[in-house]
This record gives C-alpha cells, structure tokens and sequence, in this order.
C-alpha cells in the first residue's frame, strides 16, 4: 500500500521541480516580450504622404535622419534610440493593446522620471516577428490619416 503513495509522491515532486518554459510571444500577456532587444531602423517610407512632407519626427530631426538609429528596448521599459549623426534619446516605452495595437514611447531628459513625463508619442504596430517591426506613425493630413512608416530589423 505504500509503494503506490510513495510513487504517486514521487512524480508530484518530479513535475514540481521542472523548468519554467518561457512564453512564445504570442500567448496573451507575453505580447510585450516581442518588442524588448536592439533593433536598426532600415528605412522610412510614407503612406498618403510625399516624402519631405513630414519635417520632423517625435520632434527631434528629419524621417530620413532616423534610418540606421539603433533603439534598445529592455524588459523594465527603459531604452534609447541612437541616430546616426550620434544623437541620443532616452525613452521609456510600453505596449498598449486595449484600442489596437499601439507601441508608445515618452523622451526622459536629465532628471526625468516616467511616471512625471505626460506627453509621448503613439505608433500603430503594423507588423512584427522575431526579426522585423514595422510601426506607423499618424501624421493628420487634411482631415485625412497618412503615414510615415518605420520599418526594424532586430540585431542579432
């Protein structure tokens, strides 16, 4: 009689003590893991828009200036984003999924914390996998929505 409780004893211990798997990114709560790693901007490109139309992007410089930034997302929320001319922004970033799927930033300066900052800047996740992002920001064009498109590369 007891070596069939000393069994059953066993296996509950056994499956226990085994490894806690990481989620895939595309179970519900796990969405936000996608983003998290350093990423390359590749190229802009412009829906609705002629290229030039838009002069200035999260308020800082020119689309096309942004092509080759590196931004580095960690898991806390904290990251920067590096242009290539060597300017550097830090950010703190979270992903919103209650009205779309909105990937939102504000820009901390020197003695910043988030939770104080109250503006920031909201962009559409277009699309995204392990190895690529495609995020949109809306630019009002006349009434009408158009966009200016980043597309990310992850870095290895």
């Amino acid at each position: 009689m007891k070596k069939p409780f000393f069994i059953v004893a066993m296996l509950v211990v056994i499956s226990a003590c085994s490894t806690v798997k990481k989620l895939p990114a595309t179970v519900a709560g796990a969405s936000r893991a996608r983003f998290v790693g350093s990423w390359t901007l590749t190229k802009v490109s412009y829906e609705g828009l002629l290229p030039g139309a838009v002069q200035t992007l999260f308020d800082q410089d020119t689309p096309d200036n942004f092509t080759g930034s590196t931004w580095k997302l960690t898991n806390s929320g904290n990251g920067t984003y590096n242009l290539a001319n060597g300017s550097s922004q830090k950010i703190y970033w979270s992903y919103n999924k209650s009205n779309g799927e909105i990937f939102q930033f504000k820009k901390l300066y020197q003695g910043d914390s988030a939770g104080k900052v109250q503006t920031g800047y909201q962009l559409l996740v277009a699309d995204i996998d392990d190895a690529h992002m495609v995020l949109k920001s809306s630019v009002n064009l006349g009434g009408k929505t158009a966009y200016v498109v980043l597309n990310f590369n992850k870095l290895p």
